[in-house]
C-alpha cells in the first residue's frame, strides 16, 4: 500500500501539536493553507486525508475535527479510521470502460445512471473486464459459476443474454459485452 498522507487544511494549531509532539505516526503529515497549495499537494500524491477544523464543500476525502479538546490518542485512532474507510471505499470501486462498478452496492454507474446488479453478473463483467481476451463458456462456467464443463447447461449464455439486455435498456449499450467465435469479451 502506498504512504498514507494527513494533509491539514487551514488548521495550524493542529499541524504545530502534531510536529511538537513527533508521534511515530503511520501516515505523513502535509499543511496547506490555502486553497491553491491544497490542489498543488493533492496533485502529486494518491493516498490522501484532508483533515480541517470546518467542512469545505469542494474538498474530498475531507475529515473534520469541529471539537475540541480531544486527546491526542483518540485524534490519531479517528484518523486511522478515516484512512480505512478510504481504502474500503477505494477498493470498492472497479471501472470498466466508461463504467464505475460499486462492488459494495453492486451498482454499475455511469452518468449519474446507476443500474443494479446480481452478484453474478458482477462477477461476470470484472472477470471479463480483467481477461482481456475472449473467455469461453466453459471457462466462465468453472471461474464465476462453479460449473464442471462437462456438465451441459446454458447457464453462462442465458445470464449474458439478459446481462446484455439490461445494459442495453438503462444505458443503450449494446458493445460492452461482446461474442466472439471463441467466447465472450470486453473489449
Amino acid at each position: 500500500m502506498s504512504t498514507q498522507n494527513l494533509i491539514i487544511y487551514k488548521f495550524n494549531g493542529l499541524y504545530q501539536i502534531l510536529e511538537e509532539l513527533g508521534l511515530d505516526l503511520n501516515f505523513k503529515i502535509i499543511v496547506a493553507d490555502n486553497e491553491k497549495s491544497l490542489n498543488e499537494k493533492t496533485k502529486k500524491i494518491n493516498n490522501f486525508l484532508i483533515i480541517s477544523n470546518k467542512k469545505y464543500p469542494y474538498i474530498h476525502n475531507q475529515f473534520v475535527l469541529d471539537y475540541t479538546p480531544i486527546n491526542i490518542f483518540k485524534l490519531i485512532e479517528k484518523i486511522n479510521i478515516e484512512f480505512l474507510k478510504l481504502q474500503f471505499n477505494s477498493q470498492s470501486e472497479v471501472i470498466v470502460n466508461n463504467y464505475t462498478i460499486d462492488l459494495n452496492s453492486r451498482e454499475m454507474l455511469k452518468n449519474n445512471i446507476k443500474l443494479k446488479l446480481t452478484e453474478k453478473e458482477i462477477n461476470t463483467i470484472t472477470y471479463l473486464s480483467k481477461s482481456g481476451k475472449p473467455v469461453s463458456i466453459d471457462e466462465l462456467q468453472e471461474k464465476v459459476w462453479r460449473y464442471q464443463s462437462d456438465i451441459e447447461t446454458h447457464t453462462v449464455e442465458t445470464h449474458i443474454y439478459r446481462l446484455r439486455k439490461k445494459i442495453l435498456n438503462i444505458f443503450n449499450d449494446k458493445d460492452l459485452i461482446i461474442s466472439e467465435k471463441n467466447g465472450y469479451q470486453i473489449k
